[in-house]
């Protein structure tokens, strides 16, 4: 089988994204059935609408209690950074992210309410799965030394300089990169470099993935799933963590020193082009300066 990567986004028809709208709506209305106590029960509970309850919806995709599935495109949401999972839904809302389904069903939403979501998945703390095959050995060392150590010469920084030493995430809003499967991995890594998918400008993961060769996307994905998780693992805090080594809107945004979340930083002037015709990464703000070398 070949380890390169399919780095196409899937293709969602009108008619598939229809039915799994539908039947997102549809599991909304049968929480509501299966926990409401028959009107003529006496001294039935009265139905308390909590988060947990209302959240049941998002499980058909995502696993009981956000744990993920098998399906290996759909991720983990349970214990990743609350203000990541919040920019996310936000960029699915506002059109950044592209799949029907999840455009659909939070388009209505506030942000406080996209907030409450984020908060309660952030909050639960299950079991990860067992890690994906180890890739060949060759594979595995590229993969390793991208995601640990970067390569200056393609001007690509350690994945673990912004999402933690532990590659667990940053609170509050990198997440974690292991515990996911490869095929996710590589969806959205292709997703950024095709430009499909968007975050909040200065969108750094976009710059990151477009200089990236395809060779690489597969090697780091493919070492990221083979990764185990321990027992207890979370985000570290941003004050136990290295400055980041660029600049990321959703990361800003969740500053205390910026807007209120959910604010975006002012629009930037699109990066200049390098010796080689590929967007320049900018030089880090004295905030965000690089990490010492390890």
């Amino acid at each position: 089988m070949s380890l390169l990567p399919d780095v196409r986004p899937r293709a969602v028809s009108a008619r598939g994204a229809s039915r799994r709208v539908a039947l997102a709506f549809a599991a909304l209305a049968a929480v509501g059935a299966s926990i409401a106590p028959p009107a003529t029960a006496a001294g039935a509970p009265a139905f308390e609408d909590t988060i947990a309850q209302r959240v049941r919806a998002c499980t058909g995709c995502h696993g009981l209690q956000g744990r993920a599935t098998s399906d290996g495109y759909v991720p983990r949401i349970a214990g990743k950074p609350s203000g990541y999972l919040y920019h996310q839904l936000l960029n699915f809302r506002d059109g950044r992210r592209h799949y029907e389904p999840m455009n659909h069903l939070l388009r209505p939403l506030t942000d406080r309410y996209l907030r409450e979501i984020a908060d309660y998945f952030a909050g639960l703390q299950v079991p990860y799965p067992a890690p994906q095959p180890a890739p060949p050995d060759a594979v595995a060392a590229r993969g390793r030394e991208l995601v640990t150590r970067g390569d200056p010469a393609l001007q690509v920084p350690a994945c673990a300089s912004c999402h933690g030493e532990s590659l667990m995430g940053i609170e509050p809003a990198s997440p974690g990169l292991v515990g996911l499967p490869r095929d996710y991995i590589n969806a959205q890594l292709g997703a950024w470099r095709s430009g499909k998918r968007k975050a909040v400008a200065p969108d750094c993961m976009s710059l990151v993935a477009q200089r990236l060769p395809l060779e690489d996307i597969g090697a780091v994905s493919s070492w990221l799933a083979a990764q185990p998780v321990g027992a207890g693992a979370k985000p570290v805090r941003a004050a136990d963590a290295q400055p980041m080594p660029l600049p990321c809107g959703s990361v800003l945004a969740e500053a205390p020193t910026q807007a209120p979340a959910g604010s975006p930083p002012p629009p930037q002037a699109p990066p200049a082009a390098n010796a080689a015709g590929r967007p320049a990464i900018p030089a880090p703000p004295p905030t965000l300066r690089a990490p010492a070398s390890r």
